[in-house]
Protein backbone atom coordinates (compact mmCIF):
# COMPACT_ATOMS: atom_id res chain seq x y z
CA UNK A 1 0.00 0.00 0.00
CA UNK A 2 1.24 3.47 -0.66
CA UNK A 3 0.76 7.32 1.07
CA UNK A 4 -0.24 10.23 -0.66
CA UNK A 5 0.42 13.49 1.66
CA UNK A 6 -0.68 16.60 0.70
CA UNK A 7 1.57 18.91 1.51
CA UNK A 8 1.13 21.80 -1.23
CA UNK A 9 -0.80 24.51 0.66
CA UNK A 10 0.56 27.74 2.19
CA UNK A 11 -1.21 27.88 5.62
CA UNK A 12 -2.43 31.31 5.14
CA UNK A 13 -3.73 31.46 8.72
CA UNK A 14 -0.41 31.20 10.06
CA UNK A 15 1.32 34.10 8.64
CA UNK A 16 3.94 35.35 8.98
CA UNK A 17 5.73 32.41 9.68
CA UNK A 18 4.64 30.34 6.46
CA UNK A 19 5.75 33.48 4.58
CA UNK A 20 9.34 32.00 3.85
CA UNK A 21 8.27 28.21 4.12
CA UNK A 22 5.77 25.98 3.93
CA UNK A 23 3.17 25.32 6.87
CA UNK A 24 4.20 21.43 7.00
CA UNK A 25 7.70 22.53 7.23
CA UNK A 26 7.32 24.63 10.81
CA UNK A 27 9.53 23.30 13.24
CA UNK A 28 7.92 21.31 16.59
CA UNK A 29 9.98 20.20 18.73
CA UNK A 30 12.88 21.15 16.59
CA UNK A 31 11.78 18.99 13.49
CA UNK A 32 9.32 19.93 10.66
CA UNK A 33 5.65 18.65 11.36
CA UNK A 34 5.75 16.45 7.84
CA UNK A 35 8.39 14.69 9.67
CA UNK A 36 6.07 13.62 11.95
CA UNK A 37 3.85 12.50 8.98
CA UNK A 38 6.83 10.59 7.22
CA UNK A 39 7.72 8.60 11.06
CA UNK A 40 4.52 7.86 11.48
CA UNK A 41 3.62 6.00 8.05
CA UNK A 42 6.96 4.34 7.91
CA UNK A 43 6.15 2.76 11.27
CA UNK A 44 3.58 1.40 10.29
CA UNK A 45 4.63 -0.50 7.27
CA UNK A 46 4.68 1.40 4.08
CA UNK A 47 7.61 2.22 2.23
CA UNK A 48 6.64 4.48 -0.68
CA UNK A 49 5.18 7.42 -0.27
CA UNK A 50 3.46 10.57 -2.97
CA UNK A 51 4.17 14.09 -1.55
CA UNK A 52 2.23 16.56 -3.39
CA UNK A 53 3.88 19.83 -3.22
CA UNK A 54 3.57 23.11 -4.56
CA UNK A 55 3.55 26.72 -2.27
CA UNK A 56 7.52 26.70 -1.47
CA UNK A 57 7.91 23.38 -3.00
CA UNK A 58 11.83 23.53 -2.89
CA UNK A 59 12.20 23.42 0.64
CA UNK A 60 10.12 20.48 0.97
CA UNK A 61 12.17 18.63 -1.46
CA UNK A 62 15.28 19.93 -0.42
CA UNK A 63 14.94 19.10 2.87
CA UNK A 64 13.56 15.46 1.73
CA UNK A 65 15.74 14.61 -0.62
CA UNK A 66 15.99 11.27 0.98
CA UNK A 67 14.73 9.67 3.70
CA UNK A 68 15.41 6.30 5.31
CA UNK A 69 13.55 3.58 4.87
CA UNK A 70 10.74 5.40 2.49
CA UNK A 71 10.69 6.20 -1.51
CA UNK A 72 9.70 9.23 -2.41
CA UNK A 73 7.68 10.52 -5.54
CA UNK A 74 7.11 14.45 -5.69
CA UNK A 75 4.00 15.93 -7.83
CA UNK A 76 3.29 18.97 -8.19
CA UNK A 77 -0.17 20.98 -7.70
CA UNK A 78 0.69 24.22 -9.80
CA UNK A 79 -2.42 26.37 -8.02
CA UNK A 80 -3.20 25.53 -4.70
CA UNK A 81 -7.41 24.86 -5.32
CA UNK A 82 -8.00 22.34 -2.69
CA UNK A 83 -7.95 19.24 -1.48
CA UNK A 84 -9.26 16.78 -3.85
CA UNK A 85 -7.40 18.91 -6.59
CA UNK A 86 -4.39 18.15 -4.86
CA UNK A 87 -5.18 14.83 -4.62
CA UNK A 88 -6.24 14.07 -8.57
CA UNK A 89 -2.38 14.92 -9.13
CA UNK A 90 -1.25 11.78 -7.59
CA UNK A 91 -3.66 9.29 -9.35
CA UNK A 92 -1.13 8.15 -12.55
CA UNK A 93 1.22 6.81 -9.04
CA UNK A 94 -1.59 4.96 -7.62
CA UNK A 95 -2.95 1.73 -9.07
CA UNK A 96 -4.59 -0.03 -5.62
CA UNK A 97 -5.42 0.79 -2.31
CA UNK A 98 -4.03 3.64 -0.69
CA UNK A 99 -4.27 5.95 2.34
CA UNK A 100 -4.19 10.27 2.19
CA UNK A 101 -2.77 11.93 4.81
CA UNK A 102 -2.78 15.81 5.59
CA UNK A 103 1.30 16.93 5.62
CA UNK A 104 0.19 19.38 8.17
CA UNK A 105 -1.20 17.66 11.05
CA UNK A 106 0.39 14.85 14.18
CA UNK A 107 -0.82 11.44 13.42
CA UNK A 108 0.31 8.58 15.06
CA UNK A 109 1.39 5.19 13.58
CA UNK A 110 -1.07 3.12 15.77
CA UNK A 111 -4.16 5.36 14.29
CA UNK A 112 -2.21 4.90 10.59
CA UNK A 113 -2.01 1.10 11.10
CA UNK A 114 -5.91 0.38 12.07
CA UNK A 115 -7.01 2.48 8.79
CA UNK A 116 -4.76 0.19 6.82
CA UNK A 117 -5.98 -2.81 8.63
CA UNK A 118 -9.86 -2.04 8.46
CA UNK A 119 -11.43 -4.17 6.00
CA UNK A 120 -13.54 -1.40 4.38
CA UNK A 121 -12.97 -0.07 0.63
CA UNK A 122 -13.01 3.22 2.28
CA UNK A 123 -12.35 4.23 5.57
CA UNK A 124 -11.28 7.80 7.50
CA UNK A 125 -9.80 8.26 11.16
CA UNK A 126 -12.20 10.69 13.34
CA UNK A 127 -11.18 12.31 16.44
CA UNK A 128 -13.29 13.98 19.23
CA UNK A 129 -12.85 17.96 19.29
CA UNK A 130 -14.28 20.70 21.60
CA UNK A 131 -13.82 23.38 18.61
CA UNK A 132 -15.74 21.29 15.82
CA UNK A 133 -16.84 23.88 13.42
CA UNK A 134 -13.32 24.48 12.42
CA UNK A 135 -13.37 21.08 10.39
CA UNK A 136 -15.35 18.95 8.88
CA UNK A 137 -17.95 17.64 11.19
CA UNK A 138 -18.83 13.57 11.17
CA UNK A 139 -22.30 11.91 11.81
CA UNK A 140 -22.07 8.29 11.63
CA UNK A 141 -24.25 5.21 12.85
CA UNK A 142 -22.59 1.79 13.47
CA UNK A 143 -19.37 2.88 12.56
CA UNK A 144 -20.62 3.95 9.29
CA UNK A 145 -20.39 7.65 7.77
CA UNK A 146 -23.89 9.51 7.22
CA UNK A 147 -22.77 12.85 6.68
CA UNK A 148 -19.81 15.31 6.74
CA UNK A 149 -20.85 19.10 7.17
CA UNK A 150 -17.40 21.05 6.29
CA UNK A 151 -16.94 24.03 9.15
CA UNK A 152 -20.85 24.16 9.81
CA UNK A 153 -21.30 27.92 10.74
CA UNK A 154 -22.23 27.69 14.25
CA UNK A 155 -20.84 25.43 16.88
CA UNK A 156 -22.66 21.90 16.76
CA UNK A 157 -23.15 19.45 19.89
CA UNK A 158 -21.90 16.81 17.71
CA UNK A 159 -17.79 16.75 18.61
CA UNK A 160 -16.74 13.98 16.09
CA UNK A 161 -14.64 15.66 13.00
CA UNK A 162 -12.89 14.07 10.17
CA UNK A 163 -8.93 14.35 10.66
CA UNK A 164 -8.31 14.35 6.72
CA UNK A 165 -6.88 11.35 6.87
CA UNK A 166 -8.50 8.27 4.92
CA UNK A 167 -8.08 5.36 2.88
CA UNK A 168 -9.52 4.74 -0.48
CA UNK A 169 -9.44 2.48 -3.68
CA UNK A 170 -8.74 3.91 -6.99
CA UNK A 171 -12.41 4.27 -7.97
CA UNK A 172 -12.03 7.47 -5.84
CA UNK A 173 -10.72 9.47 -8.35
CA UNK A 174 -13.47 8.77 -10.79
CA UNK A 175 -15.52 11.12 -7.84
CA UNK A 176 -12.62 13.47 -7.87
CA UNK A 177 -12.87 14.07 -11.52
CA UNK A 178 -16.55 14.43 -11.79
CA UNK A 179 -16.26 16.87 -8.90
CA UNK A 180 -13.50 19.20 -10.30
CA UNK A 181 -15.01 19.61 -13.72
CA UNK A 182 -17.68 21.11 -12.14
CA UNK A 183 -15.56 23.74 -10.03
CA UNK A 184 -15.58 22.16 -6.41
CA UNK A 185 -12.21 21.29 -5.05
CA UNK A 186 -12.85 20.00 -1.36
CA UNK A 187 -12.01 16.45 -0.50
CA UNK A 188 -14.97 16.84 2.25
CA UNK A 189 -17.20 17.27 -0.31
CA UNK A 190 -16.67 14.37 -2.60
CA UNK A 191 -16.62 12.39 0.93
CA UNK A 192 -20.07 13.62 1.00
CA UNK A 193 -21.12 12.98 -2.68
CA UNK A 194 -19.69 8.93 -2.04
CA UNK A 195 -22.02 8.74 0.86
CA UNK A 196 -25.02 9.81 -1.11
CA UNK A 197 -24.46 7.44 -4.27
CA UNK A 198 -24.52 4.76 -1.44
CA UNK A 199 -21.34 3.90 -0.60
CA UNK A 200 -20.00 2.92 2.44
CA UNK A 201 -17.80 4.60 4.20
CA UNK A 202 -15.96 3.31 7.98
CA UNK A 203 -15.01 5.51 10.26
CA UNK A 204 -12.42 4.81 12.91
CA UNK A 205 -11.59 6.82 16.11
CA UNK A 206 -7.57 8.23 16.36
CA UNK A 207 -5.36 7.94 19.39
CA UNK A 208 -3.27 10.68 18.68
CA UNK A 209 -3.94 13.54 15.72
CA UNK A 210 -3.18 16.70 16.59
CA UNK A 211 -4.01 20.10 14.11
CA UNK A 212 -2.49 23.11 13.64
CA UNK A 213 -4.96 25.22 12.91
CA UNK A 214 -3.36 28.64 14.03
CA UNK A 215 0.03 30.38 15.12
CA UNK A 216 -0.46 29.39 19.14
CA UNK A 217 -1.39 26.23 18.17
CA UNK A 218 2.30 25.53 17.61
CA UNK A 219 2.95 26.41 21.45
CA UNK A 220 0.82 23.20 22.79
CA UNK A 221 1.62 21.11 20.10
CA UNK A 222 5.25 21.66 20.63
CA UNK A 223 5.02 21.50 24.59
CA UNK A 224 3.36 17.31 23.69
CA UNK A 225 6.02 16.52 21.63
CA UNK A 226 8.98 17.95 23.84
CA UNK A 227 7.63 15.24 26.47
CA UNK A 228 8.33 12.16 23.71
CA UNK A 229 11.54 13.09 22.57
CA UNK A 230 14.18 11.68 23.71
CA UNK A 231 16.96 12.85 25.75
CA UNK A 232 20.22 13.41 24.27
CA UNK A 233 23.18 15.40 25.73
CA UNK A 234 25.59 16.00 22.86
CA UNK A 235 27.87 19.01 22.53
CA UNK A 236 30.16 20.53 25.32
CA UNK A 237 28.56 21.52 28.69
CA UNK A 238 30.71 23.30 31.41
CA UNK A 239 30.88 22.39 34.81
CA UNK A 240 28.05 24.58 36.41
CA UNK A 241 25.66 23.79 34.36
CA UNK A 242 22.26 22.18 35.82
CA UNK A 243 19.92 19.86 34.09
CA UNK A 244 16.76 19.21 35.18
CA UNK A 245 13.99 16.88 33.38
CA UNK A 246 14.52 15.46 29.60
CA UNK A 247 17.00 17.42 28.20
CA UNK A 248 17.93 16.96 24.19
CA UNK A 249 21.25 18.99 23.49
CA UNK A 250 22.86 18.56 20.07
CA UNK A 251 26.35 18.20 18.40
CA UNK A 252 28.69 20.98 18.48
CA UNK A 253 26.56 23.24 21.13
CA UNK A 254 27.95 24.65 23.87
CA UNK A 255 26.37 25.21 27.03
CA UNK A 256 28.42 27.71 29.53
CA UNK A 257 28.61 27.39 32.56
CA UNK A 258 26.10 28.51 35.25
CA UNK A 259 23.14 27.77 33.06
CA UNK A 260 19.73 26.21 34.24
CA UNK A 261 17.59 24.09 32.36
CA UNK A 262 14.80 22.26 33.45
CA UNK A 263 12.80 19.91 30.50
CA UNK A 264 11.21 19.30 28.15
CA UNK A 265 13.95 21.32 26.48
CA UNK A 266 15.56 20.50 22.96
CA UNK A 267 18.22 22.36 21.93
CA UNK A 268 19.54 21.87 18.62
CA UNK A 269 23.46 21.45 16.91
CA UNK A 270 26.05 24.12 16.84
CA UNK A 271 24.45 26.24 19.33
CA UNK A 272 25.70 28.65 22.52
CA UNK A 273 23.66 28.96 25.37
CA UNK A 274 24.58 31.32 28.50
CA UNK A 275 26.65 31.57 30.20
CA UNK A 276 23.65 31.95 33.28
CA UNK A 277 21.14 31.79 30.42
CA UNK A 278 17.72 29.84 31.92
CA UNK A 279 15.95 27.87 29.70
CA UNK A 280 12.50 26.09 31.08
CA UNK A 281 9.79 23.89 29.99
CA UNK A 282 8.62 23.62 26.92
CA UNK A 283 11.11 25.22 24.60
CA UNK A 284 12.64 24.02 21.61
CA UNK A 285 15.77 26.02 20.06
CA UNK A 286 16.66 25.36 16.56
CA UNK A 287 19.67 24.85 15.11
CA UNK A 288 22.69 27.26 14.70
CA UNK A 289 20.83 29.53 17.91
CA UNK A 290 22.74 31.67 20.37
CA UNK A 291 21.35 32.56 23.61
CA UNK A 292 23.61 35.36 25.30
CA UNK A 293 23.95 35.58 29.34
CA UNK A 294 21.40 35.86 31.74
CA UNK A 295 18.47 35.18 29.17
CA UNK A 296 15.63 33.22 30.58
CA UNK A 297 13.73 31.59 28.06
CA UNK A 298 9.73 29.98 28.59
CA UNK A 299 7.37 27.54 26.57
CA UNK A 300 8.50 29.03 23.69
CA UNK A 301 9.70 27.65 20.21
CA UNK A 302 13.31 29.54 18.29
CA UNK A 303 13.90 28.69 14.91
CA UNK A 304 17.19 28.34 13.60
CA UNK A 305 19.77 30.97 13.41
CA UNK A 306 18.45 32.76 15.52
CA UNK A 307 20.61 35.34 18.04
CA UNK A 308 19.24 36.48 21.34
CA UNK A 309 21.18 39.38 23.32
CA UNK A 310 21.98 39.19 26.76
CA UNK A 311 19.56 39.88 29.62
CA UNK A 312 16.56 38.82 27.51
CA UNK A 313 13.14 37.24 28.71
CA UNK A 314 10.94 35.46 25.96
CA UNK A 315 7.55 33.49 27.37
CA UNK A 316 5.03 31.64 25.24
CA UNK A 317 6.82 33.15 22.24
CA UNK A 318 7.85 31.83 18.33
CA UNK A 319 10.81 33.69 17.11
CA UNK A 320 11.37 32.65 13.40
CA UNK A 321 14.46 31.64 11.96
CA UNK A 322 17.30 34.21 10.96
CA UNK A 323 16.41 37.15 13.62
CA UNK A 324 18.95 39.14 15.33
CA UNK A 325 17.67 40.45 18.65
CA UNK A 326 19.60 42.95 21.00
CA UNK A 327 19.62 42.32 24.82
CA UNK A 328 17.16 43.57 26.89
CA UNK A 329 14.19 42.53 24.89
CA UNK A 330 11.05 41.16 26.25
CA UNK A 331 8.21 40.03 24.70
CA UNK A 332 5.45 39.74 27.38
CA UNK A 333 2.56 37.02 28.28
CA UNK A 334 -0.75 37.70 28.94
CA UNK A 335 -4.10 37.58 28.01
CA UNK A 336 -4.45 39.20 24.21
CA UNK A 337 -7.50 38.62 21.94
CA UNK A 338 -5.21 37.99 18.37
CA UNK A 339 -7.22 38.25 14.80
CA UNK A 340 -5.92 35.56 12.16
CA UNK A 341 -7.76 36.19 8.75
CA UNK A 342 -10.44 37.49 10.08
CA UNK A 343 -11.14 35.81 13.23
CA UNK A 344 -10.61 36.94 16.75
CA UNK A 345 -9.51 34.70 19.32
CA UNK A 346 -8.97 35.32 22.98
CA UNK A 347 -5.97 33.73 24.49
CA UNK A 348 -5.14 33.68 28.07
CA UNK A 349 -1.03 32.83 27.80
CA UNK A 350 0.46 33.97 24.84
CA UNK A 351 3.47 35.68 23.72
CA UNK A 352 4.55 37.30 20.31
CA UNK A 353 4.82 35.69 17.25
CA UNK A 354 8.39 36.96 15.15
CA UNK A 355 8.47 36.51 11.80
CA UNK A 356 11.76 35.12 10.12
CA UNK A 357 15.01 37.63 9.24
CA UNK A 358 14.37 40.77 11.43
CA UNK A 359 16.65 43.09 13.35
CA UNK A 360 15.15 43.73 17.03
CA UNK A 361 17.22 46.58 18.80
CA UNK A 362 17.81 46.43 22.27
CA UNK A 363 15.32 47.35 25.51
CA UNK A 364 12.84 45.98 23.00
CA UNK A 365 9.14 45.19 24.97
CA UNK A 366 6.43 43.16 22.94
CA UNK A 367 3.08 43.51 24.55
CA UNK A 368 0.97 40.13 24.86
CA UNK A 369 -0.30 38.37 21.73
CA UNK A 370 1.51 40.77 19.30
CA UNK A 371 3.02 39.92 15.65
CA UNK A 372 5.73 40.86 14.34
CA UNK A 373 5.94 40.27 10.14
CA UNK A 374 9.13 38.98 8.54
CA UNK A 375 12.35 41.22 7.39
CA UNK A 376 10.75 44.14 9.39
CA UNK A 377 13.21 46.58 11.69
CA UNK A 378 12.34 47.22 15.43
CA UNK A 379 14.42 50.16 16.73
CA UNK A 380 15.90 50.04 19.64
CA UNK A 381 13.86 51.46 23.33
CA UNK A 382 10.58 50.67 21.61
CA UNK A 383 7.36 49.00 23.41
CA UNK A 384 5.47 47.42 20.80
CA UNK A 385 1.94 47.71 21.03
CA UNK A 386 0.00 46.84 17.90
CA UNK A 387 0.71 44.58 14.91
CA UNK A 388 3.72 44.94 12.47
CA UNK A 389 3.03 43.99 8.78
CA UNK A 390 6.10 42.26 7.33
CA UNK A 391 9.03 44.81 5.71
CA UNK A 392 8.13 47.27 8.32
CA UNK A 393 10.51 49.60 10.45
CA UNK A 394 9.77 50.95 13.99
CA UNK A 395 12.32 53.40 14.43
Amino acid sequence: MKAVILAAGEGKRLRPLTETMPKVMLPVANKPVLEYVFDAVRNSGISEIIVVVGYKKEVIMEYFREYDGIDIIYVVQDKQLGTAHALLQAKKHVIDSFIVLSGDNIIDQKSISKLIHNESEYSMLVKENLHPSKYGVVTAEKNILKELVEKPPNETLKRFVSTGIYKFSTSIFDTIENATSQGDYSLSSVIQSTVEQGKKISTIFADLWMDIAYPWDFLSINETMAHSAPSSLGGSIEKGVTLKGKVSIGNNTNIYSGCYIVGPVIIGDGCEIGPNACIFPSTAIGNNSVIHPFSEIRNSIIMNDVHIGSNSFISHSIVGRGNTIGHNFSSMMGKSTMEVEGEFKKLDDIGAIVGADCSIGSHVVIDPGKIIGTRCTLGSMNRIIKNVSSNSKVM
